[in-house]
């Protein structure tokens, strides 16, 4: 049973790390209470008071979830032993979390499933939607910024063509934001939503998005903003690897990639006109981020995503020109990052960073939010809510290796299509169930709705099967971050595998097995998987994964308890990214 916003506030404890000070609402009536859960004055007063609030990686969650935190989230070389790669115990060390708090819930998977129940659902837009406007209320022009990745990961914002998000964003407030998953939906309908709904309300921003023929910024890549009498720049960032993690046909006119040099020109730019407050919204992930903080000059603050790291810390990075500050702001609408800037004499003197977990039981939704997400909804709620099955066990996705949700994908492709083994994409999205929930149709598209989401069955070899994941693996563990191309490791069914993280690329993939028994390399295997980025698989009459998915859920009934199928880990002794 969910605590009363009462019982909430006696449990707290120590969460200062959130900006939560908290003691003195523990005998509250609720409403005080929920006031003082969030209550976050600003830095300081007057001219010179800069803020932003940063919420990323929502895969278009419009009501509350649950979200579990991975317990695998290894740092390869340098990153070993450092944010963002510390998982339960170690990361609540290193941030100074009290565990068994509601804090410590919000950032770890530790005992998920008893804190999940006590503590309630997280996010919601129109739970984020009252906290962003008690934060603005108290931070007079305050920029709220949109990391990406907001308009996909739902079955309505697939079904509207996005425009569910693109409304509900309005309505936030958002400032300014950048994409990567929005160019799933195509160059046409991107530059329709950004030169009609968008124009005027929210700034796209991507330096580093051209195209191909002459090289033209296709988004502004930056835009300047004054609040409180500072000039602040706000430089965009999409996600540098689009056309190779997703479908290169959907951006086929455009080009992507790091480009720090012209990073480093668009920043200085904007310094030049003034800008005495110049953050980067960033898609790239957070290795890639802590990379280019130390690289490129005269950037405050990173406000990160893609890589949904849950980081209650802004991690300080130095370079030729002074530090920058790297955030993360999670997932799923979980989190709300709150940066405050005090500038001085055309710089800034001081900053404070709070991450505030959105828990939506203590804060009241937002009616006028409420009431859009109930229209845009409507005409789908009898299809959403239709009742597929009933998890027994744990379902979740987010962690390096396959989740429990991966596995039923896995489980289902395969004995659905008569395959040997199966391949599931190593994405970070997807929400969780409790052991004794219904899984409905909503529930499983929020694992599956992609524009390309196409279930395929393909005959490899062994030899073939090694190279997918040995490709996947450097994508993932290359120590470069400037090499890793954005996602988990490929989930896999049926396949059994040793993996050795720390290895160079072609040595990390060992003892593949099938039923026990080696994978031979010149021998055939039915393997079966879905969303491939080739443009052939559009127009080969492929079903729908969640056709297979939801044919394979109606015939169970009842989903017994996955055991996600993990590969053997090597080297990985005393890695802090290892529960």
């Amino acid at each position: 049973m969910n605590l009363s916003k009462r019982e909430f506030l006696q449990v707290l404890g120590a969460a200062s790390v959130a900006g939560m000070g908290l003691a003195r609402y523990e005998s509250a009536d609720a409403q005080t209470a929920e006031a003082g859960l969030y209550d976050l004055p600003p830095l300081g007063k007057g001219p010179g008071q800069v803020s932003f609030l940063h919420f990323t990686d929502c895969h278009a969650q419009l009501k509350p979830i649950y979200f579990r935190e991975p317990s695998v989230n290894l740092g390869i070389g340098d990153m070993q032993g450092q944010l963002p790669h510390l998982v339960g115990e170690h990361l609540l060390k290193m941030a100074g979390v009290p565990a068994g708090t509601p804090m410590a819930h919000a950032l770890t998977f530790l005992d998920f499933e008893r804190a999940a129940k006590r503590y309630g659902h997280v996010g919601g837009f129109a739970h984020m939607a009252t906290l962003v406007k008690r934060l603005k209320a108290s931070r007079p022009g305050a920029l709220l910024l949109d990391g990406g990745d907001t308009w996909q990961g739902s079955a309505t914002a697939l079904w509207t063509n996005a425009q569910d998000m693109v409304d509900v964003c309005k309505l936030l407030g958002a400032d300014v934001m950048t994409g990567h998953w929005e160019f799933t939906y195509g160059m046409d309908r991107v530059k329709q939503i950004i030169d009609g709904d968008l124009k005027g309300r929210v700034d796209f921003v991507a330096q580093n998005v051209k195209t191909n023929d002459f090289g033209d910024p296709v988004f502004k890549p930056y835009v300047m903003r004054e609040m409180n009498g500072v000039p602040v720049a706000i430089v965009g960032q999409a996600f540098p690897y689009t056309p190779i993690a997703n479908p290169r046909y959907m951006v086929a006119d455009w080009t992507f990639g790091i480009q720090d040099d012209n990073l480093q020109k668009v920043v200085d730019e904007a310094r030049a006109k003034g800008a005495q407050v110049v953050v980067l919204l960033s898609h790239n992930g957070m290795d890639v981020d802590l990379k280019v903080a130390g690289r490129v000059r005269g950037i405050d603050a990173i406000f990160g995503g893609h890589t949904h790291d849950g980081v209650p810390l802004a991690v300080p990075v130095k370079n030729p020109g002074g530090t920058t500050l790297v955030t993360n702001a999670g997932s799923n609408g979980k989190f709300l990052g709150v940066m405050d800037f005090d500038v001085k004499g055309g710089k800034v003197a001081n900053h404070r960073y709070r991450l505030l977990p959105v828990f939506s039981n203590m804060l009241a939704p937002d009616p006028e939010m409420a009431a859009l997400i109930t229209k845009v909804r409507a005409p789908y709620e009898a299809k959403l809510a239709d009742k597929l099955a009933v998890t027994d066990g744990l379902l979740y996705r987010r962690g390096n290796f396959n989740g429990s949700w991966d596995q039923l994908i896995c489980d289902a492709l395969m004995e659905v299509q008569g395959a040997q083994i199966a391949f599931s994409p190593g994405f970070r999205w997807g929400t969780t169930l409790l052991p004794g929930d219904t899984i409905t149709r909503e529930l499983m598209m929020d694992q599956l709705a992609t524009t390309y989401s196409y279930a395929t069955v393909t005959e490899m070899s062994g030899a073939t099967i090694k190279t997918v994941l040995e490709d996947v693996a450097d994508n993932l563990f290359n120590p470069d971050p400037y090499y890793q191309q954005g996602g988990d490791m490929v989930r896999t069914g049926g396949l059994s595998y040793t993996c050795a993280p720390g290895e160079t690329m072609g040595k990390r993939i060992q003892d593949m097995r099938l039923d026990g028994k080696p994978i031979e390399a010149d021998k055939a295997y039915k393997v079966a998987g879905w969303a491939p980025v080739s443009a052939e698989a559009r127009s080969a009459g492929h079903k729908m994964v969640w056709d297979v998915v939801e044919q394979w859920l109606k015939a169970q009934g009842r989903v017994s308890p996955r055991q996600p199928n993990l590969p053997r880990l090597v080297g990985m002794e005393g890695n802090a990214g290892l529960a």
